[in-house]
């Protein structure tokens, strides 16, 4: 399982890029801080934390992909996010979305997901594997480079390159470049962890053949201490439709499209089967289509398919349904189909 859940996470961050890119620099000058070994670094952020925060995360995707369905934030351009959590098992994210907002609220025992474009509620007990949201990391981004960090060290040259200053706040800049075994599309990851809280405030990735990021999620206000607790309360509006999903609703990891990762750190593949639904998200007849239009035409051992390519990530989607996804060129996801 740990195996799958590293593929997954490094896919996850070349596809969708939560979190890939640092913000040039501005003017003001670098905070002084007292120098820091990069393990000790890396030690210090993947140690529990239990701070409790609210702050607005930024989101400037230049993947050059248009909106997926289902996922608007796969768009090119930037997108913004209210978040908060009490630093234990209660948190809140909102989405805004022009004059319709999504947003997922983890009391604790519930997790409650609201669509005010449909106005639909979905309510799930807050244990449940695929609960919306999952309480843990859903107020807090750090959690999606905490991961990060801990698949790509053992592949990666690690080493801090001075400081930042992210959302008013010092920062150390700790860089991963994959070691030069590493079949990647990806050049460096970037995070800027915070001197005192040592939690992740921004996540910064850079591809081969482009010097701007492509991709980049951080704060861009930040405050720490206690939160309003009605901040992680919820009523579903006067009108809502409410879906109650219990335990049993919720498929199992297990019951889910069988998936595979072929290989391991930066070049991991993930090979996967499309599902007839997904989860709220986009069905296979939707992504299908979506690749039909992007795509294009591929063929391999493994069989016929087509290609999306973008500057961070690769994906082939077979004739018979088969995925392979992965932060690698071309090559490396027809070698994996082809095992």
């Amino acid at each position: 399982m740990k195996l799958r859940t590293v593929g997954l996470g490094l896919v996850a961050s070349g596809v969708i890029g939560l979190g890939l890119l640092t913000v040039p620099l501005g003017a003001t000058a670098a905070p002084s801080l007292p120098p820091v070994e990069p393990e000790a670094l890396i030690a210090s952020v993947l140690a529990p934390h239990t701070d409790a925060f609210a702050g607005t995360v930024e989101l400037d995707n230049q993947l050059g992909l248009p909106a997926l369905p289902g996922i608007p934030q796969a768009a090119n351009g930037k997108s913004a996010a209210q978040v908060a959590t009490d630093g234990q098992n209660r948190g809140r994210v909102s989405l805004p979305s022009g004059a319709a907002e999504r947003l997922v609220v983890a009391d604790g025992t519930t997790v409650w997901a609201w669509d005010s474009a449909k106005r639909t509620v979905t309510k799930t007990p807050a244990d449940s594997k695929g609960a919306p949201g999952a309480t843990e990391p859903l107020a807090n981004p750090a959690d999606a480079a905490k991961k990060l960090l801990d698949v790509a060290r053992p592949f990666s040259t690690v080493s801090v390159d001075g400081t930042s200053e992210v959302a008013g706040r010092p920062a150390y800049e700790l860089v991963l470049a994959p070691l030069p075994s590493e079949r990647t599309l990806l050049r460096e990851v970037r995070l800027a962890v915070d001197s005192e809280k040592r939690i992740p405030l921004r996540l910064t990735v850079l591809a081969h053949g482009s010097p701007n990021p492509v991709l980049k999620i951080g704060f861009t206000e930040l405050s720490f201490g206690p939160q309003d607790p009605a901040l992680f309360q919820f009523t579903p509006p006067e009108g809502a439709t409410v879906r109650e999903r219990s335990a049993s609703d919720v498929p199992d990891p297990g019951q889910l499209p069988a998936s595979t990762v072929v290989g391991e750190g930066w070049d991991t593949v993930l090979l996967t089967k499309l599902p007839t639904e997904a989860g709220g998200g986009p069905s296979a007849a939707q992504l299908g289509g979506f690749v039909a239009a992007l795509g294009k035409p591929v063929s391999g051992p493994w069989g016929n398919g087509r290609l999306i390519t973008t500057t961070v990530a690769s994906a082939i989607l077979t004739d018979d349904g088969r995925v392979a996804v992965g932060a690698v060129p071309e090559q490396v996801l027809s070698q994996a189909l082809s095992r």
